[in-house]
């Protein structure tokens, strides 16, 4: 393995000047203009001069301060570099045993003395690794936590940190809510636009080195000639940021596109077909990731439909990309009418466990349902243990309030990443069976559903850039709290240049930092506190209905068969004595979620078909607490409100005037939800809204009635 190092040498500079940008959050975190470097500051870069991170780290350094940031071929008669340069001191501390530990994506960060001058040295094993390092120094120079005494040695938590992207080849975005997709189909190969480049960056600051180009639902087209040669060009943009070009395939393309009679995986012509495919792949691009793949889910075709299993057809395609070292994502987002649906993916897999192809990975929603607002973990964490699974979640608010409201995902994914499975004894959580800790595997992985559109601030709401940036730190460590990633964004995000003040830069910052890191309970609290889920609006998920009935539609669409209302009392029994689902969780979740006492109360309605009069741990009755939930959701929103525009002064004028906006809808939306559910299922529980709780302003008829015009982004 070779090791190349990048040097920065710390002296004084003067003259710092800024340059000016519009303030339309198009620049993310990545806002090096804004910083003020006041103290220790880096004059040159030494190490190898064709190394691509120098020249990320120089570029940041020119925009920060003004100035050029020398690099060894321009100073080389300095004998301090030219020491560095030839790794006399790097020689000499005797790095190689930290180094080994690294891997080809870790790096270390040391503040080093030489000639009586403090150096900082960001070493690694790759350029990938002095990549990410220079973005780490980048951050903390960002976030002020830069010092002469920095000892920082990090390496990923999971070696492929990927955005899925639910983008279609006609421009849409599934699922998507800050416009249309930015990859311009129509004008590549011979047109890159320099978003591309941005977006790379933007990836690799945070740590991400994989991409997935195109939507779950994937038409055959992606595979032709023609498409080929337009990923081609998009992965030489992303090759020098370290990212990785993948696609999501339809298993029916050699049907479709090779005119065969059928996609049976078990037939010779079938299996040749994937296989030329893959060599045509290859050919053009040597360095492809591999394939994402949805099979009979939701309409999509699959080796089902051929009287074959998963296995069969996740291998066929694994063994085209074997000689070339791809792999193959095969989602476990199955739920077949019959079962309880939250126990239909564990039903499906855990039988194939340790039968796929060791470059097969299975990709698993953090949920067993679909990225509601809060759900258990997937009981296939840990079950399947002889079997690569790598978590999937949705940064794009699908179920979230979609781009109006302002809900920071870190906390929960936290808590997902945190919950421990017991499936190898106690601590073996979720992310421990999934990073390696515990099941040893050729490839660990784990993918977010973008929320990345053509929008100039990218992503719809300024505030869901921190769910983007929050992914990416948490994929790299899954031992960073919700805390430090929301103060890292905050920092990095907000203009310093109009703060006047070391308190309103940090008064600002608390505030926001609040806003974070409670908008994700008050979320749950105004949508489906107590374990409810499933009870948004038919098609769009945006706003609530409970009431919701669609003639023809399958039980498991409709918001009924989750929440199961009755004047006996309201959630979904999945006990021993209902559909069983806390068998497919490992003791002693499975006794805890049984019982309805012991149950986590954000579990309960999950779990627990509960009386309408059943005493929770606070000794409010169960409609009672429903109720406060509600309206302390709706409250909260408004405290967000005032918080954000005490900050009018400290803010940008563009950015919280859009802001602002968005929080009186998500506000009025907050009350719509409140008033749509306790009206609802007030007409079950027959019992009186608490009398300190603000009084329903709508009649449960007139909510009925709302139908909004959105689409569905297919």
């Amino acid at each position: 393995m070779k090791r190349t190092f990048l040097y920065l040498i710390l002296v004084s500079l003067s003259g710092l000047g800024n340059f000016l940008f519009a303030e339309d959050g198009s620049r993310l975190w990545l806002r090096f203009s804004d910083v003020t470097v006041n103290e220790k500051l880096f004059s040159g870069v030494s190490g190898r001069t064709d190394v691509f991170a120098a020249s990320e780290f120089a570029h940041a350094w020119s925009q920060m301060t003004g100035d050029e940031l020398l690099t060894q071929k321009h100073i080389a008669d300095n004998s301090l570099i030219f020491a560095l340069a030839k790794d006399k001191v790097v020689r000499n501390m005797r790095l190689s045993t930290e180094m080994k530990k690294l891997g080809d994506e870790g790096f270390l960060i040391r503040t080093i003395t030489y000639q009586n001058k403090k150096l900082t040295l960001v070493a690694a094993n790759t350029d990938a690794g002095l990549l990410y390092g220079s973005f780490h120094l980048l951050r903390m120079i960002q976030t002020n936590t830069f010092s002469d005494q920095i000892k920082v040695v990090e390496k990923p938590a999971y070696d492929l940190r990927i955005l899925n992207h639910w983008d279609n080849l006609n421009g849409t975005v599934e699922r998507g809510y800050a416009g249309r997709s930015i990859w311009k189909w129509d004008e590549l190969p011979a047109k890159l636009s320099p978003r591309y480049e941005a977006y790379a960056r933007a990836n690799a600051s945070i740590g991400l080195n994989a991409t997935v180009l195109n939507n779950v639902n994937a038409t055959p087209d992606i595979l032709t000639t023609e498409y080929i040669q337009k990923i081609k060009a998009l992965a030489s943009v992303f090759r020098p940021f370290n990212i990785k070009v993948f696609i999501s395939i339809n298993f029916a393309s050699p049907k479709q596109l090779g005119r065969l009679p059928d996609a049976d995986p078990m037939r010779p012509e079938v299996q040749k077909w994937w296989k030329e495919k893959v060599k045509e792949i290859y050919r053009a691009i040597p360095d492809f990731g591999g394939f994402l793949v949805k099979a009979n889910s939701e309409g999509l075709p699959g080796p089902m439909d051929y009287g074959r299993t998963h296995v069969d057809g996740a291998n066929m395609i694994a063994d085209a990309l074997k000689p070339y070292g791809g792999l193959l994502m095969w989602r476990a987002f199955v739920y077949e009418p019959g079962d309880d649906r939250a126990k239909l993916a564990y039903k499906e897999f855990i039988g194939f466990d340790g039968k796929f192809r060791d470059n097969v990975i299975i990709q698993v929603k953090n949920g067993p349902i679909d990225f509601q607002p809060r759900e258990p973990f997937s009981p296939l964490f840990g079950a399947m243990k002889r079997t690569p699974v790598m978590p999937e979640l949705q940064i794009t608010q699908e179920y979230l309030g979609h781009s109006n409201h302002l809900v920071f995902l870190a906390p929960m994914w936290e808590e997902v990443l945190k919950s421990d499975t017991f499936a190898f004894g106690k601590g073996s959580t979720v992310a421990a069976v999934t990073d390696g800790t515990f099941v040893k595997t050729k490839t660990t992985a784990i993918a977010g559903v973008a929320n990345i559109g053509d929008d100039i601030n990218w992503t719809g709401h300024h505030f869901a850039q921190a769910n983007w940036y929050a992914f990416g730190r948490q994929a790299w460590s899954h031992q960073i709290t919700s805390k430090q990633i929301a103060e890292e964004w905050t920092s990095m995000t907000f203009d310093k240049s109009q703060q006047t003040t070391k308190s309103s830069i940090v008064n600002c910052q608390l505030s926001i930092v609040e806003i974070l890191l409670s908008s994700h309970e008050t979320c749950v609290n105004y949508m489906m506190p107590l374990g409810l889920h499933h009870i948004f609006a038919w098609d769009h998920h945006y706003g609530p209905e409970p009431w919701c009935d669609i003639p023809g539609a399958r039980p498991d669409w409709l918001p009924k068969y989750y929440h199961n209302a009755s004047k006996a009392g309201i959630g979904f029994d999945r006990t021993d004595k209902g559909s069983n689902a806390v068998s497919q969780y490992f003791s002693p979740l499975r006794e805890q979620f049984n019982n309805i006492e012991a149950c986590p109360e954000k579990y309960l309605l999950w779990f627990h078909h509960v009386p309408w009069s059943h005493k929770m741990k606070n000794g409010r009755t169960l409609w009672d607490e429903l109720c406060y939930r509600y309206d302390s959701g709706v409250q909260q929103v408004r405290e967000y409100q005032k918080l954000w525009d005490k900050l009018e002064s400290e803010i940008d004028s563009q950015r919280f005037a859009e802001v602002q906006s968005r929080l009186r809808i998500q506000a009025r939306d907050a009350v719509w939800w409140k008033n749509a559910i306790l009206l609802y299922f007030q007409t079950y529980s027959q019992m009186p809204i608490p009398f300190d709780i603000e009084r329903p302003v709508h009649e449960l008829d007139d909510l009925k009635k709302i139908k909004l015009d959105m689409k569905h982004h297919n």
